[in-house]
Formats: C-alpha cells, sequence, structure tokens
C-alpha cells in the first residue's frame, strides 16, 4: 500500500526523478544484500558455519560425558586392572596370557 503511494506521488512529479528514486532503491537493495560486510550471504554463511559448530559442541559434550563415566569407572582399582589387562595386554608377573582371536563367519575368508 505504501509502495503504491510512493509509486502515485513519482508520478506526479517528473518522470527522471522517478527513474532515479527507483535506481537508487534497487542499488541500495543490491548493496544491502550482497555487497555489505552483513549482508544476507555473509549472514547465511556464518549462520550455517554455527550450526555446524552447535553439532560439533553436541557431539564434544556426548564424548567427554563419556569420558567423564570412563574415568569413575577407573578410580576403582580392580576396574584400573581389569581395563589394563583388556586394552592394553597388561599382566601380573609369573602370568601368562593367552590372547584368542575369534573371526566370525564374514571373516573366514
Amino acid at each position: 500500500m505504501a509502495f503504491t503511494k510512493v509509486l502515485a506521488f513519482l508520478k506526479e512529479k517528473n518522470k527522471s526523478y522517478a527513474f532515479t528514486y527507483i535506481a537508487i532503491l534497487i542499488i541500495f537493495g543490491f548493496w544491502m544484500l550482497f555487497l555489505d560486510s552483513n549482508s544476507w550471504i555473509t549472514q547465511r554463511d556464518l549462520n550455517l558455519e554455527i550450526e555446524k559448530l552447535e553439532h560439533q559442541k553436541g557431539q564434544l559434550t556426548k564424548a567427554t560425558t563419556e569420558d567423564q563415566y570412563t574415568i569413575e569407572q577407573l578410580e576403582d582399582l580392580d576396574s584400573l586392572e581389569r581395563f589394563a589387562r583388556e586394552h592394553y595386554g597388561h599382566k601380573k608377573e609369573n602370568e601368562t596370557l593367552f590372547l584368542i582371536d575369534i573371526k566370525s563367519d564374514d571373516q573366514k575368508e
């Protein structure tokens, strides 16, 4: 509605003024959408980066929670020993360790 009032006003004035106003408006809009440092394209790229970083933050928070749980479990000496045996192959003195590799049906080929 306001745009039609502006156009009616410009029609009453000289047509060169109307062309000038419309050209300036188009140039200003193009500048704000594409060329300005806070342009729509820049804002879109920044929003995509924020979403990516929030996703990464969620993954890191989950990994931190899992690691915190593991640390709490390893505070007990027995569970620490079991963890070392399972993951790193540690053994006690005068103990023989046999590692048995069980292959599934898919790995036999």
